[in-house]
């Protein structure tokens, strides 16, 4: 099995989180002075490994074997949400690098390299997986242009921050043979199981879709229950349909959420106007989120105009991602080697590989979250876990660089 530097992992994720450290976690969002700081102390670790290491001007970070024409991409990224965990995006990334390490370590002539990437904007600050996309070339310059933070900062303008940077990077169909991705779990199932590696068998697509009423502002004392047009009502029995309903025609791991409820003009004694909620639905099949749509669609259709206008739109749609099967199998024998049996489960959340898997073969690897907690200062996984993950992780990679037939066809 390869070997790896287990003390100079964790290393490395503490000094990485010590840029935009807060309390127990980090705030690390994209195109901050921070975030650029930890990209810039990447691309030092990179060549410092003996790769040709360079931040681009969408804000990824590329590591390059010199010495291949051929190369396993490896990678994840480095920006976090708002105040949020140590390890998310960053594990991977660590995990790269020290399996390109581990690579250039081991003197094993090869004719495959590995290269590591760090994504920029993953985490949607302006725009999900932007380093991603625009690295698969799966991005419309209108998209780039209209994108903007929630205070309405434009992703252009935060793009100066690296305007003088190199030249996009780009994905190499004919150099990069397939990618694979590390990342925390960020549930709880791998704890709950007793187990530390899983297998992602596919990343689930995510509808999103804004529901809104129109109805008429009252005096809520004076008005009769039988007289109104009450835009709130109208979206919490629609809020309650969906709890009864979804249950109904979802698939095993469909999950949904209304994370977003806003009422107009939102005082106690005036019976509301307009009513706004965010309706959001995952699933790794998409005849399922196609089904869910079109029964809000047709509820939606049946509420309208009795006695409250609503309607809906959708804001947002990805498609899900199947991983490839025989690099999943690569990992899930990598766990094997050192005693571990790995589970195979699909994501809940969205990932670069989601975006990548479009272009060539791609697979990702989970290692467990304490609690199943993330996207919060809270979030950590144990050293042991960590160590014993890139292991795994490392010794994948080194399967993959042996034996790139195993996965040249999807």
């Amino acid at each position: 099995m390869i070997s790896i530097n287990g003390d100079r992992v964790i290393s490395d994720l503490r000094e990485l989180a010590t840029i935009g450290a807060f309390q127990t976690g980090v705030d690390r969002v994209a195109f901050s002075a921070v975030d650029i700081q930890a990209r810039r102390w990447l691309v030092e670790k990179l060549r410092q490994a003996g790769l040709e290491g360079s931040l681009d001007r969408a804000g990824n970070v590329l590591g390059r074997d010199p010495k291949a024409a051929k190369a396993i991409l490896v990678g994840s990224h480095t920006d976090t949400v708002p105040k949020g965990g140590w390890l998310d995006g960053a594990l991977g990334v660590i995990y790269a690098l020290e399996a390109a390490r581990s690579a250039f370590k081991s003197g094993e002539t090869s004719a495959v390299g590995v290269d590591v990437i760090s994504f920029a904007d993953e985490e949607g600050t302006f725009l999900s997986c932007f380093g991603s996309r625009i690295f698969c070339g799966d991005i419309a310059a209108s998209e780039i242009e209209a994108a903007k933070s929630k205070d309405g900062t434009r992703l252009l303008q935060a793009l100066d921050a690296v305007a003088n940077e190199a030249p996009h990077h780009r994905i190499d169909r004919e150099r990069h043979l397939c990618f694979l991705e590390a990342h925390i779990e960020q549930g709880p199932r791998l704890e709950a199981a007793g187990r530390r590696i899983a297998v992602v068998t596919g990343l689930v697509g995510i509808r999103r879709l804004r529901v809104r009423a129109f109805g008429r502002a009252d005096h809520a004392g004076t008005t009769p229950m039988a007289m109104r047009r009450d835009a709130g009502a109208t979206l919490i029995n629609f809020a309650a349909w969906v709890a009864q309903e979804f249950p109904k025609h979802a698939g095993p791991d469909t999950v949904w959420n209304i994370g977003s409820i806003a009422f107009q003009p939102g005082a106690a004694n005036v019976v509301p106007s307009q009513s706004e909620l965010v309706l959001e639905f995952r699933d790794t099949s998409a005849e399922v989120l196609d089904l869910l749509e079109g029964l809000v669609s047709a509820r939606v259709q049946a509420m309208n105009g009795q006695p409250v206008a609503v309607a809906a739109e959708t804001i947002s749609r990805i498609a899900p991602a199947a991983m490839t099967a025989s690099l999943g199998a690569m990992i899930s024998d990598a766990a094997s080697s050192v005693g571990e049996t790995a589970m195979h489960i699909a994501s809940g959340a969205g990932h670069d590989a989601m975006f990548v898997a479009r272009v060539i073969p791609s697979a990702m690897m989970f290692v467990p979250s304490m609690g199943g907690r993330s996207h919060d200062i809270s979030e950590n996984t144990s050293d042991s876990d960590i160590v014993f993950g890139c292991r795994v992780f490392a010794e994948a990679v080194a399967r993959a660089r042996k034996n790139p037939q195993a996965f040249a066809a999807k």
